[in-house]
């Protein structure tokens, strides 16, 4: 991806291009195509292309609109061509930049919820003298910034903010809390100084003031109703194979994670159709795979090979099993921006080194497929908005279905739906799900409201239907979980977060994506005889605790002597000898529902000591006021 950056003094002293060439040269690996700096008096610009399609080999930024608006662009614009017609039967725009820059110049702020694709676009109005950071609606591209009385000072990758602001740092419990139950707040970052442009949003600053505005609003509604199933697979078909088409659009080739899972594998399969078919987006499409050898249920290997059987290729493979390797690696040796930015697992690794040795500049994934096609659907909500509805005969049927289906009485069923209507204070209460890890520290969360974050029902929320509050907060923790993804060399593409697809797909009967015991129902009526049959007709799904395991017990020696005096302790968040009794069951095979808590906290025990050692970030006894600091200097 692409690198775009900038400073801006409020008080009109003159950026130093020294300095924006530091910033460069921080970001030099995610931008290797070059680097281009404009400086305009108290404004300073700089942007590293990272370039993946012929279009984007056309263009140069910072780019001048014809009303002198200043443009940095980090993205890929999917309704080009659309727009380039709506706007002007005379614009013969070559690059997405130049489109985007003419939108904005014809319809101000309101081009933003125009375009379609994966985003992030930095805009300098020279009339109103205001400056706007905007993302899109899923969070994948990232925009990063700092405000205070005398500058601001944003980039697409949170290393440069940190390394060259020039402060120390206060560290944000609210990301924390995030963090470690789920995915933390997409406009949080680590630092409480420095923010994120929340997906769907573009911050505005302007006389030294930041405020929010949204740049599209996504609210879901039941709207489309077809006679047929058959007319709703149709449309999942035409809407899945044009959110995988417009992510082959690359002049080098495509690398795809294959999995042998539902997603990963139609992704895949999809792409195959659309290069027998029609005129080739992409030069090439190879695949690669993981998969251990020694995890008990663990047969993703039966099933990508399968895929690979299908399309003619062998596609690139690695066996995480042995003890020597594991997911990730509790080691902090180099910087890490955020907790979970250190993965320096053999996995990563062997990716990485793929990725450079093929030329792969873009990497198709399978993520958000879950989430979107109803692999992760509950029918609770279904039948919460049969119940929220009074459709009661209905109600009942699926109750029965359902009930036979997980084998509870359906009376407790029954009860575990009508709590999907209770406020969430209330909700988070009563519910398992909302259970937490027992050794976090009670103030903290009561502080947070933890139960609540867990069952993702912070925030505004304000639809009466379950299925519509499911499809927000379902959108929100997506877009979380894009915004806190560690940076990548390449360009990730995610077809299920298309915004086309998921409009869909939360605008459909519930009903179409899950029947009584068929999860995935639509998915798999409409890519049959695209996606191998013994893909779709699979039970398993693999699992990645033993993994975990293995590295807690590989390092259990540094970890019991680092939780003897935890910072995570010092800072409030867990009580440690409740910490060390419940990871020390993790060790021994014991993995609990909330496990996964458990290794973040350690993850970031490790990482607190990294960057207070460093210098970054405070420890909460110690009484350091702000000064300049350069993260060269910190290091031990």
């Amino acid at each position: 991806m692409s690198v775009q950056a900038g400073l801006w003094f409020f008080d009109g002293r003159p950026v130093d291009e020294a300095f924006l060439s530091r910033v460069g040269d921080t970001v030099a690996e995610y931008g290797p195509d070059g680097c281009v700096q404009q400086v305009m008096g108290p404004i300073g610009m700089t942007y590293r292309p990272f370039h993946t399609t012929a279009e984007s080999k056309l263009q140069s930024q910072p780019y001048v609109s014809r009303r002198g608006n200043v443009f940095m662009w980090d993205g890929r614009l999917d309704n080009r061509e659309e727009l380039s017609l709506e706007l002007s039967e005379g614009l013969r725009a070559q690059s997405d930049v130049e489109i985007v820059a003419a939108a904005y110049d014809r319809w101000g702020s309101d081009c933003f919820s125009r375009l379609l694709g994966d985003w992030a676009v930095t805009a300098w109005d020279s009339q109103e003298k205001h400056l706007l950071l905007a993302r899109d609606y899923s969070g994948i591209r990232h925009l990063f910034y700092l405000v205070d009385q005398q500058r601001v000072f944003w980039c697409s990758h949170l290393a440069a903010l940190v390394q060259l602001a020039g402060t120390r740092f206060t560290l944000c419990d609210e990301y924390v809390a995030g963090y470690l139950i789920r995915h933390a707040a997409a406009n949080l970052t680590p630092y409480r100084e420095i923010l994120s442009v929340p997906p769907a949003n573009f911050v505005k600053i302007r006389n030294g003031r930041a405020t929010t505005h949204p740049a599209c609003v996504f609210r879901p509604q039941t709207r489309i109703q077809y006679k047929t199933d058959a007319e709703y697979e149709e449309h999942f078909r035409t809407l899945f194979r044009q959110a995988v088409r417009r992510r082959l659009r690359s002049d080098s080739p495509v690398l795809a994670e294959l999995s042998g899972g539902y997603d990963s594998s139609s992704v895949v399969c999809m792409a195959d159709d659309i290069l027998a078919r029609d005129t080739s987006p992409t030069p090439r499409l190879d695949t690669l795979s993981f998969h251990d050898s020694t995890e008990a249920g663990m047969d993703d290997h039966l099933y990508f090979t399968k895929v690979e059987e299908q399309r003619g290729q062998r596609g690139f493979h690695f066996d995480l099993g042995g003890a020597s390797r594991s997911p990730l690696r509790f080691d902090y040796s180099e910087f890490a921006i955020t907790p979970s930015s250190q993965d320096r697992s053999d996995a990563k690794c062997e990716e990485r080194r793929i990725l450079e040795e093929g030329g792969y500049r873009v990497v198709l994934t399978g993520t958000g497929g879950d989430e979107f096609a109803g692999g992760a659907a509950d029918p609770k909500v279904h039948m919460g908005d049969l119940m929220t509805q009074w459709k009661i005969g209905e109600l009942a049927r699926e109750l029965k279905a359902w009930s036979l289906v997980m084998k509870h009485p359906w009376m407790r069923l029954c009860y575990r739906v009508w709590t999907q209507l209770l406020p969430p204070s209330l909700r988070a209460k009563i519910t398992r799900e909302a259970k937490l890890e027992s050794s976090f520290e009670p103030d903290f969360a009561r502080r947070y409201k933890l139960r609540q974050l867990q069952l993702g029902l912070l925030g505004k929320n304000d639809f009466k239907l379950p299925s519509q509050r499911d499809a927000v907060v379902t959108v929100r923790a997506l877009a979380n979980q894009m915004s806190d993804r560690q940076p990548w060399v390449q360009d990730i593409r995610y077809p299920f977060l298309d915004r086309n697809l998921v409009e869909f797909l939360t605008s459909i009967p519930q009903s179409q994506l899950l029947r009584p015991g068929q999860w995935r129902s639509l998915m798999r009526r409409a890519l049959a005889g695209i996606v191998p049959r013994e893909v779709l007709t699979r039970k398993t799904k693999g699992a990645a605790g033993g993994c975990y395991i293995r590295l807690i017990d590989h390092q259990w020696e540094q970890i019991e002597k680092l939780f003897q005096s935890p910072l995570t302790e010092r800072f409030g968040y867990f009580d440690a000898p409740r910490f060390r009794r419940s990871l020390f069951q993790v060790k021994n095979g014991n993995i609990t529902s909330r496990w996964v808590q458990l290794v973040k906290g350690v993850q970031l025990e490790y990482w607190l000591q990294d960057v207070t050692r460093r210098g970054i970030v405070a420890v909460p006894s110690e009484n350091i006021s702000s000064g300049r600091m350069d993260l060269a200097q910190s290091r031990a």
